[in-house]
Order: C-alpha cells, then sequence, then structure tokens
C-alpha cells in the first residue's frame, strides 16, 4: 500500500522516470543489494535521463523536420563537397550559440534536405530549439497571417527558435513583396538564432531571384557574411539509393 501511495505522488509530482526506475528495482534482484544511496543515485539519474528524453521528443515534434536524417549517418564517398573536418568542427554547435548562420547548397538530389535536417536533428539534441519550413510553405503561413491577423504571432515564434531551416530557397523568382517577407524573418532572427537556408540555386544568383537589390543586398549581409557554406555535388543521393534498393545479387 506504501508503495503505492509512493508510486501514486511521484505521478502527481510528474517524477515519471522515478516511477519507471523504481519498478526495474523492484523486479531486479540485484538491486536489493544495493545501498540506499546507491538506489537513490539511480532513480535520479533514471528521472533526469527520462526527462532529457521527453524534451528531446518535445523538440523534434516542433521542428517538423521532413526526413529523420541525423549528422552520423552522412555519406563522405566521392566528391560531394561534404568535408568530414567542417562537419565534425560544426557538430558541436558553438555555432549556434554565436548565432551564426549555414548556406547548403547543389542540384536536385545531392543532399541538401537531408544535411539540413540532420544538422536540426543535431540541434535538438543539443537543446536548441528548431523549426524546419518550406520557403513555400513560409511565403504562404505569412500571407494567411496577414489576413487573419496572426502575423505578429508567427513571427514571434520564428523569432524565438535557436535554428530556422529555410529549405526549397529559390525554387522560382520571388515577388518583391516576397522578398520583404523573408527579409523580415531574417531580420527577426537576426542576432537572436542562426538560419541554414537550403536550395539549389547558388548565392551568386541570389540577387537575380530575389529582384529588388535593395531586399537582396540587406538579406546577404543578414546571411552570406556570418555562414558555413556547402556545395554539394555529384549524382543524385535519390538516384543512387533507388539502385541499391533494385539491384539485385549475382548469380552464380
Amino acid at each position: 500500500m506504501l508503495i503505492s501511495q509512493t508510486i501514486d505522488k511521484l505521478n502527481q509530482m510528474k517524477f515519471f522516470g522515478m516511477v519507471k526506475g523504481l519498478d526495474e528495482q523492484r523486479v531486479n534482484p540485484e538491486a536489493k543489494s544495493l545501498s540506499f544511496e546507491e538506489r537513490i543515485s539511480l532513480l535520479v539519474d533514471r528521472e533526469l535521463a527520462d526527462r532529457e528524453d521527453r524534451r528531446l521528443e518535445r523538440l523534434l515534434k516542433a521542428a517538423k523536420l521532413k526526413v529523420a536524417a541525423c549528422l552520423e549517418n552522412l555519406d563522405y564517398s566521392g566528391a560531394r563537397g561534404l568535408e568530414r573536418p567542417l562537419v565534425a568542427s560544426l557538430a558541436g554547435f558553438d555555432w549556434l550559440k554565436q548565432q551564426h548562420n549555414m548556406i547548403i547548397t547543389g542540384a536536385t538530389g545531392t543532399g541538401k534536405t537531408y544535411l539540413a535536417c540532420a544538422f536540426g536533428n543535431g540541434a535538438c539534441r543539443h537543446g536548441f530549439k528548431t523549426i524546419y519550413l518550406r520557403v513555400p510553405s513560409l511565403l504562404e503561413e505569412l500571407k494567411i497571417a496577414r489576413v487573419d491577423g496572426s502575423y505578429l504571432k508567427l513571427m514571434t515564434r520564428l523569432g524565438r527558435t535557436q535554428l530556422l531551416i529555410l529549405d526549397d530557397f529559390g525554387l522560382s523568382a520571388l515577388s518583391e513583396t516576397e522578398a520583404k517577407d523573408i527579409l523580415e524573418v531574417i531580420e527577426e532572427c537576426q542576432g537572436k538564432s542562426s538560419v541554414i537556408v537550403a536550395g539549389q540555386l547558388p548565392v551568386e544568383s541570389w540577387h537575380q531571384a530575389l529582384g529588388n537589390p535593395t531586399v537582396a543586398d540587406a538579406i546577404m549581409d543578414r546571411l552570406v557574411h556570418s555562414a558555413y557554406k556547402f556545395n554539394l555535388k555529384g549524382d543524385s543521393m535519390r538516384k543512387k539509393k533507388r539502385q541499391k534498393q533494385t539491384a539485385k545479387p549475382a548469380t552464380m
């Protein structure tokens, strides 16, 4: 009866990890040989691990990453423009603490989205609030937000994130209003968070896609100069994956 009441109180206090740890100790005969201090220490460790797991789950859910990617699974084979030492130096995520940015460019299928999401996943694991958005979807959200009065709320949400991933940048030329919207988002993040921009368009072509030269200069000034750059090359990774999946084993 006493243990049942204790578990109820732990659940009321949201010490769910301790409840799991207590259940594990109750069915583990070896736990009985541990001292009181050792068992308490294990329960505290279980609670901390459970809270970290739940926080990571919340961060990943809020990030809405397009693909389940991680830096450990990156493919460095061939001349992809993906340098292992650079990735390793960025895997500590000190660049997020310094509000530096990242630009990932390359042809279709070279792995831009995967790389962006891999850094997004890593950011979540390091405790950084992350949001993934496709630029066309972001522009549509901003357009709707202006109509229904939620524009300031949306901009505040974007500004409070610590890593904003903008994928599919430059799929088509932007109108002057759309270019200004992108500038407003970048400005909202300036000095508070980092931005990853991923797209097929090389940086030297951004002026043409953004149209208004003044807006283009403002966006590039805020993004490019403090950005780490990846220019991915080579054959389509999706094509390679399909070829591996359809390849038949050789017969004798």
